[in-house]
């Protein structure tokens, strides 16, 4: 999963449907579709090139092999086919709106390997969730946030010295239940008057990082009462050894990703014992402290956040309708149980080759799709191609139940990362939401 989100620090770059691959030797193997955006209709026939060069000439002999797949599981068909120096093409089509991904490997005569990947849409805006929402879920999360309103804030503030004098920068700490507090680090313009600040909220993708104050002090600089919250509530400011030594690497768990993360398959059972109860609440506190705060100006309340940000985004979309603006890049954790599903995968078979169905109906609570249905927010969503952790079939999922005024930017190249247009894009969105706002 993706580390951060640089808000407005990301340069242009150039939109090409490719991913390379390169190995020793100076080979580059190239996958590309035939039309530039990668977008088709349902039933039209998708034309991927690969051509594979070695220091810029067109490579010797050597094979190919590639698997064209529906969304990374079903497979359309496969091949094997000598490669002579000349372009290959491979075709497919779907019969239902989703994606088609192309795995490609060239191996050379001397053995030496190198791999790539393209993607294409069919008919994405026509792509449906596969499952409904569990019929108490809006009773569930409404007990929970009544559970929490109940439960004092107890505020712990301390000023931390900002790099900006224009800037005033703060640790904050908020009570919370479902684990550790809320913490995170506030920065403001400098004695700016009460009511005039619209806020943001910026969420992490997964990993083991505290909050970053940089991140803080960028939407700040906008002229925005700007918290950057981590998703875990570590504390702020310790040594690097205290988050690489953290107690949350040894959370017992069972999961798809269970060599890197386990955290997230931690009680995952049970709706009352996921690790992400907690880390939602988390969240909401997080956003009720910011409309406390004197400096907001009571209108203008956005959430931003990759990945794991990513579908914390869009659950606080779903969850505070004051939150005016969900940016949602490459979100994670849609469509739990489906027939393609996200990071982190509650719905595939454990090693025993069956699926944990009771995994599956608690997490579905914390369904990114199942939040986005309840959007009454505007949104703006991100999306790769071919991305392998949060399919875009997936995002797709996601972002069609938003019913509210919305735009997703497709990045046919993209990977699961944070490409320059994405950026570019999400940075617009915001400047654009925060001045018709005023």
């Amino acid at each position: 999963m993706i580390r951060r989100f640089h808000f407005l620090t990301m340069t242009s770059g150039v939109l090409v449907l490719l991913l390379l691959g390169r190995a020793s030797g100076g080979y580059q193997l190239t996958a590309a579709a035939d039309r530039p955006d990668a977008i088709y209709q349902t039933g039209d026939t998708v034309h991927f090139t690969i051509t594979v060069q070695q220091d810029g000439q067109p490579a010797g002999d050597g094979n190919i092999s590639y698997v064209l797949s529906n969304d990374g599981t079903d497979v359309v068909s496969k091949g094997d086919s000598a490669y002579a120096g000349k372009p290959l093409e491979v075709t497919g089509t779907l019969g239902q709106p989703g994606f088609l991904h192309l795995e490609v490997t060239y191996k050379s005569k001397s053995g030496e390997q190198v791999s790539a990947i393209a993607g294409a849409a069919l008919d994405p805006l026509k792509i449906q969730p596969s499952l409904e929402a569990p019929q108490d879920f809006d009773a569930f999360w409404a007990n929970k946030k009544q559970r929490l309103a109940e439960l004092a804030m107890n505020e712990q503030i301390a000023p931390v010295a900002s790099p900006d004098p224009a800037i005033e920068a703060f640790d904050i700490q908020l009570d919370c239940y479902g684990g550790p507090p809320a913490r995170g680090y506030l920065a403001r313009p400098k004695d700016a008057p009460a009511g005039t600040l619209p806020a943001i909220l910026w969420v992490h993708g997964a990993h083991f990082f505290p909050s970053f104050l940089d991140q803080a002090m960028q939407g700040a600089k906008m002229g925005l009462l700007s918290m950057d919250l981590n998703g875990h509530g570590f504390p702020n400011g310790k040594p690097n050894e205290f988050y690489e030594k953290h107690p949350i690497h040894n959370l017992p768990g069972h999961g798809y990703y269970e060599q890197v993360y386990t955290y997230p398959y931690y009680g995952c059972e049970d709706r009352e014992t996921t690790y992400f109860l907690g880390m939602y609440l988390r969240m909401i506190r997080a956003l009720e402290y910011l409309k406390q705060r004197p400096e907001w100006n009571g209108k203008t309340l956005i959430v931003c956040g990759h990945s794991q940000g990513g579908l914390q985004a869009i659950a606080a979309g779903g969850l505070d309708p004051q939150v005016t603006l969900v940016a949602a890049g490459i979100p994670a954790m849609c469509e739990v149980g489906g027939r393609v599903e996200a990071w982190p995968r509650y719905g595939w078979p454990d090693a025993d080759g069956k699926v944990n169905t009771q995994r599956v109906n608690a997490m579905r609570y914390f369904d990114a799709t199942n939040f986005a249905r309840r959007i009454q927010a505007e949104a703006i969503f991100s999306v790769g191609f071919i991305d392998v952790v949060c399919q875009p079939t997936t995002v797709y999922a996601a972002y069609n139940s938003v019913q509210g005024k919305k735009q997703i930017v497709n990045v046919p190249e993209m990977p699961h990362a944070i490409w320059p247009q994405a950026t570019e894009a999400f940075n617009q969105a915001i400047r654009e939401h925060i001045a018709q706002n005023r």
